[in-house]
C-alpha cells in the first residue's frame, strides 16, 4: 500500500493541476465592453500603458482579458526592443501587477 501513495498524489496534482486551468476563460469583446461600461474592469489602455512603461519601446503582439475563477485578468503580450516576449499580467478590477515575465 505505502508504494501507491506517490501515484494517487501524483494523480491528485495531475487532476488540480487540470481543474485549475479549466476555470480561466477569454472573454470576448462585448463581455469586456458591457463589463467596462458597468465600472468593473480598467480600461485596457490604462494597463498596456503600464505594460509599456515597464518596456520602453516594446510593441504589442497580444492582448486577451481572461476570467479567472473570480477574478479578471488582463494579459498582454510584448516584443521587447531586445527581441524577447514578455508576457505580463494585471488585475482587470485593481490594476495591480500579477506578473511579468519571460513568454516560453
Amino acid at each position: 500500500m505505502r508504494g501507491h501513495i506517490p501515484a494517487v498524489r501524483a494523480l491528485l496534482v495531475c487532476v488540480f493541476t487540470i481543474s485549475t486551468m479549466a476555470i480561466a476563460r477569454d472573454l470576448d469583446q462585448d463581455e469586456a465592453l458591457s463589463l467596462r461600461r458597468q465600472g468593473v474592469i480598467l480600461p485596457f489602455e490604462q494597463l498596456l500603458n503600464s505594460a509599456l512603461a515597464r518596456h520602453p519601446g516594446a510593441r504589442l503582439l497580444e492582448a486577451e482579458l481572461e476570467e479567472e475563477g473570480d477574478l479578471y485578468v488582463y494579459e498582454v503580450e510584448l516584443l521587447t526592443v531586445s527581441g524577447m516576449v514578455r508576457e505580463i499580467e494585471f488585475n482587470a478590477v485593481t490594476g495591480q501587477l500579477i506578473e511579468d515575465k519571460e513568454d516560453d
